[in-house]
Formats: structure tokens, C-alpha cells, sequence
């Protein structure tokens, strides 16, 4: 999954929050072995309870109040549950608004993410290779809007509109649907290609019943996604043009106003039935979402815990120096714990063809000055970074194709590299934002770092409302984009073909999430072996792979894992971290007035 924003690529604070998947969760104490922790962030387990059922209760919570969620970076993409694919939004989505078939509960006793169900009775029947599965839908659940019952047709239409690549290029659904559905390949959609009919997914009453291209075992998984969830096939309504400003609610909560880049606000959904839902609940009368608040600001606000301040959160990082004030004032007001993620820069295999280039690029890299600038918090929220995949998925062992020791650079090394390939001065093009003063500090660093690694670094400014569009464009004139990924779920099969598999984008006009532009044949065509092979074996294949396209292509390098270490006020209950995603227990939280 892409993380909680397309600017946290350059912008190391507010870090993140991103995957959907099931997880070794921490609470806010702040206690956990933080060296443990570091060696097995991206194990979010595996816990599954398919008979869990609602309503949900926690003891003491008292109703009502307002909760205000306080980021730099959130919500600056869209909210469409079709396109849905960064961390914060799936997780606000998924958490308070829409529902989907599958969904994940916080275990306060394991600290741990459970897969349940959700729209969905229990967790899915198979059959014997995972090439087909059925999804009972509950009675009960009724859209916020309107108040009407929501039926196994409107949640097929809505994973059936997810298809559309071309409308919605920037979803998950290209990755799993289209590519696990059958008839998903061929597909162009429902917009794209009106006339067309997609026969993989058929309704029998409540009962919905998807065929399989190629065995799925993980579907319970990919069903916890906003995208297989109801949408109505109400044409006015669910026009893509329309309703990414306003999508429908059958979660506990529904959009009261909507300004992209400034404020969501969410009310309760009177239509919610706590009855139908094995993991939510309705406690705050409501949310609203402050966005790009500077990250000085929000750390001031949570550490002086007055006022507003007091029923408020955020789920970007603290910075370096207010997270130790926060950890000496005030630690029980800490959410630490970790998040199955990495960040990576991505330089264009399309442009910077060399691997000598690439691989001086890595040395020359400032990661250190970088992490600093951001307000980081070295071995908290910044780990250093060798493979890919991060610690503690299942079958990844440790990898280093460079031997780059955690977070030094060597300009001379950089400058031996890009000697050998007859490449000194070598220009790079990236992106800072002007109007981000911790982007701008970064930028420096980045640029100090690479001239003295022996390249030509020239930083391309653009805007916060503009840099998402300029990362994505394929035909922007830069050579290098920072991104960064996070498990979907617990294995390989989330990291390599969404990460490193060819989408063409010169032809696509599009990365999907392959921010380097590599494209190889073979490599792809052992992915897709992999994901034949027997369940056991899997796991060592993804990591052996991984390591064999680092080695051999270096078409990206790590720069850190992450973990988060966020904040909230004393009258916030209930905010622990979903490490599946890195982000709040949305569903847990309620405020003590």
C-alpha cells in the first residue's frame, strides 16, 4: 500500500501510516523493546476470529465529543473507496465511514490487529486451490444518505468499479482484482470501456460468489480494502467526477463537508447499527480533520494539552525534539509502535540506465542530514534499511548488495562509481516543495550530500497542492521520485509486483506504484511462477527475489523502515497504533469529557 501521502516521500515528517494488514500492535506506552520491535516491523501476524460479531462495547467509554485530527500531510488524495490505495485515507475510510467485506479489530489483551469479518458474515469460504470464494452478505447495514438497505449487488458493483484502471489509475485494484479475478486482465471497466460486462464476480441473493484466474488465498485479506465495499449503482451518484467528493457512508460515520487540502469533517451516521459490526463503534459525536497544519504547530498543540488540544490527535510524527519533550512530559500521551513500511528513493531506469549511476547515487545519498532535517527520530520512526521488504515478514532474511552500514553515506565511493561509468557530474532532478519549510531543509541536505558525491544536483520546486500530480506524471522532467510502500498484508506477493513489476509507463502513462520505471521480463515472469507455487514455499522465493533483483539491477535503494510515534490529547481514549497501517485505532476511540 502507498503511504498515508505522496508528500511524505520528500518530507520525512508526519511520517506515515500505511498497509492493510493484520499486525503486532502497540499500545501508548511506550514501554515495548524498541530493538525487538525494529527487527519485526513488518510482522502484522496473521490472527483471523471469523465468528466475531457486534455489537462492541469498551468498558468506561463515555459518548460524545468532538475529535480533531491535526496532519501536514494527510487527505491530499482522493477519498473514492475505487482509488483508495494511500495509508491515511484507506484507514479513515475503513475505519469510520465505509465498510467492506473483511475487516481488522484491535485486540487490547495481544495487542494485536485481528482479521474479522465485516459486510461479510464470516471470512470467506474456498474452494480447494483458492480459484473461487463466496462472501455472504449481512442483513441489517444501510447507507448513511439515504437510510436503505445495502445489498450484495451494490457491494459487487463497487469491486466491479474498481476495475477500471484508467479512471481510477492510482488504486489497488490493478494489482489484485484485475490481476487475480478472472477476466480481470482483460477487463477496461465499466467507464472506460461502458458497453462491457465483467462476469468474475456473480450474485445470488445475498451471496456473492468470485472466480479466480489463478489460486487467491489471501482474498480475506485484500477483501479489508475500502475498494471491496458498496457503492451505489446509481449513475448520478457514484459518477467518478462526483462522488470522490462525497462517497457514501455505511461505516459509523458520514461527510458532513469536504475541502480537499483544508478540512473533512465527519458526523455520526444515523443509519450505523452497531449490531452489524463485529469491530466498530460510535463514541465521539464526530471528527474533523485539520489539514496541512505545520508539523511546529501541531507539536505545540499536543504538548501544551489545553483546550482543544486536549480532545485532539495526530497521526503525523512528532519531531525530534518535541517527541523527547513529549516522552519526559507527558508519555502516556505517546503512540509508539511500528508499521510495515519503507521508504526508498527511485531513480528512472527509463533515464538513468547506468547501475554503476544508480548504485553512486545510494552512496551519495545523505540519509543521515536527510532524516535530521525531517525531524526524525533515528531507530523510532527512521530505521535503517537494507532489503526491500521490511523486518519480520514472513520468509525475508537480511540482504546487503551494497554493504552501506546503516545511515553513512561515502562520497567518495559515489565519486569511484560514477568514474568508472564515465559519469562524473552526473545531473539529478528531484522534487522539494517551496512552501514546506522541512521539504526546503531536506532539499539542501539532499543537494550538499550529492555534489559531494560527485553528481550535479538540481531540485526542482514545485507546491504541496501540486506535487502529487508532478511525482505521478511519467513525462515530468525530473530523474528521481522518493516514495515509499507498505505491506498490503504479510507477504512478498504485496511488495515485488506492485513495487518492481513492469507497468510500461511510457505506453500506460502511468507508474502505478513502480516509482523507478523497472521493467523486466523475467523478473516479472518469476512473480508470477512464485505466486503458483505451494503456500510453503513462497515466502523464501518473494525474499530470494528480491535480493537477486537488487543485486542484479539495483533499480531503487532503501533509505530507512519506518515506525511512527505520534500524539494525542489527555482526553483521547482509545488511540493505539493499527500497525497494519501505522496509523490510529479509529474504531477504539472515544473522549473522556
Amino acid at each position: 500500500m502507498r503511504f498515508k501521502s505522496p508528500l511524505i516521500a520528500i518530507s520525512a515528517v508526519g511520517v506515515l501510516a500505511l498497509s492493510a494488514c493484520g499486525g503486532s500492535g502497540s499500545d501508548n506506552s511506550g514501554s515495548a523493546d524498541q530493538t525487538k520491535q525494529n527487527e519485526n516491523i513488518g510482522n502484522t501476524g496473521n490472527f483471523q476470529d471469523a465468528s466475531a460479531k457486534g455489537p462492541v462495547t469498551i468498558s468506561g467509554a463515555k459518548t460524545g465529543g468532538i475529535v480533531t485530527v491535526l496532519t501536514l500531510t494527510g487527505v491530499q488524495t482522493t477519498i473514492d473507496p475505487s482509488e483508495v490505495y494511500y495509508v491515511d485515507t484507506s484507514s479513515i475510510l475503513s475505519g469510520l465511514v465505509t465498510r467492506s467485506l473483511t475487516q481488522y479489530k484491535y485486540d487490547p489483551s495481544t495487542k494485536q490487529m485481528i482479521l474479522v469479518p465485516d459486510l461479510a458474515t464470516d471470512l470467506g469460504t474456498h474452494n480447494d486451490n483458492y480459484t473461487q470464494w463466496k462472501f455472504t452478505i449481512r442483513p441489517g447495514v444501510k447507507w448513511g444518505e439515504n437510510g436503505k438497505p445495502v445489498t450484495a449487488q451494490d457491494v459487487a458493483f463497487g469491486m466491479t468499479r474498481c476495475m477500471d484502471a484508467a479512471t481510477f489509475p492510482t488504486g489497488a485494484c490493478p494489482y489484485y482484482s484485475n490481476a487475480y479475478f478472472k477476466g480481470g486482465s482483460k477487463y477496461k471497466g465499466m467507464y472506460t470501456d461502458p458497453g462491457s460486462k465483467f462476469n468474475g464476480i456473480k450474485v445470488n441473493g445475498q451471496t456473492i460468489t468470485i472466480n479466480m484466474a489463478k489460486p487467491f488465498p489471501d482474498m480475506p485479506y485484500w477483501g479489508t480494502f475500502p475498494a471491496n465495499g458498496p457503492v451505489p449503482s446509481d449513475k448520478t451518484v457514484s459518477d467518478p467526477k462526483n462522488y470522490k467528493k462525497h462517497p457514501w457512508s455505511t461505516g459509523p460515520y458520514m461527510i458532513k463537508s469536504f475541502n480537499q487540502s483544508k478540512e473533512l469533517v465527519l458526523k455520526k451516521n444515523p443509519y450505523w447499527e452497531a449490531s452489524t459490526d463485529p469491530a466498530r463503534t460510535q463514541y465521539p459525536d464526530g471528527y474533523d480533520f485539520k489539514l496541512q497544519q505545520q508539523s511546529e504547530k501541531i507539536d505545540q498543540i499536543m504538548l501544551a494539552d489545553t483546550g482543544t488540544g486536549q480532545t485532539s490527535l495526530t497521526y503525523d510524527d512528532l519531531l525530534a525534539p518535541d517527541f523527547q519533550q513529549m516522552k519526559q512530559k507527558a508519555p502516556d500521551r505517546l503512540t509508539l509502535g511500528g508499521s510495515p513500511c519503507t521508504y526508498y528513493w527511485a531513480p528512472d531506469n527509463r533515464k538513468i540506465t547506468n547501475k554503476k549511476v544508480r548504485e553512486a547515487l545510494s552512496w551519495a545519498y545523505p540519509y543521515k542530514n536527510v532524516i535530521l532535517a525531517g525531524g526524525l527520530i533515528p531507530n523510532v520512526n527512521a530505521i535503517p534499511a537494507t532489503n526491500l521488504m521490511p523486518p519480520g515478514l514472513p520468509g525475508r532474511t537480511a540482504y546487503n548488495v551494497t554493504g552501506r552500514q546503516g545511515f553513512n553515506s561515502d562520497p567518495a565511493k559515489a565519486k569511484a562509481l560514477l568514474k568508472s561509468a564515465n559519469a562524473m557530474g552526473y545531473e539529478i532532478k528531484f522534487l522539494f516543495r517551496t512552501d514546506d519549510p522541512i521539504s526546503v531543509k531536506g532539499k539542501d541536505a539532499i543537494v550538499k550530500g550529492l555534489t559531494e558525491g560527485g553528481f550535479k544536483a538540481t531540485p526542482v520546486p514545485t507546491t504541496t497542492a501540486n506535487y502529487p500530480a508532478a511525482r505521478d506524471n511519467t513525462s515530468e522532467d525530473i530523474n528521481v521520485r522518493s516514495a515509499g510502500w507498505c505491506s498490503d498484508w504479510p507477504s512478498g506477493s504485496t511488495w515485488l509486483p506492485t513495487v518492481l513489476g513492469s507497468t510500461d509507463p511510457d505506453k500506460s502513462h502511468s507508474f502505478g506504484a513502480n516509482f523507478s520505471a523497472f521493467g523486466n521480463k523475467a523478473a516479472d515472469n518469476q512473480m508470477n511462477a512464485i505466486q503458483t507455487m505451494p503456500l510453503e514455499k513462497q515466502a523464501d522465493a518473494w525474499n530470494a527475489l528480491d535480493k537477486q533483483i537488487a543485486t542484479k539491477y539495483f533499480p531503487l535503494f532503501t533509505t530507512y523502515y519506518t515506525g511512527i510515534a505520534q500524539a494525542h490529547g489527555s482526553k483521547i481514549m482509545g488511540d493505539n497504533d493499527d500497525n497494519t497501517l501505522g496509523m490510529p485505532t479509529w474504531k477504539d476511540i472515544w473522549v473522556n469529557q
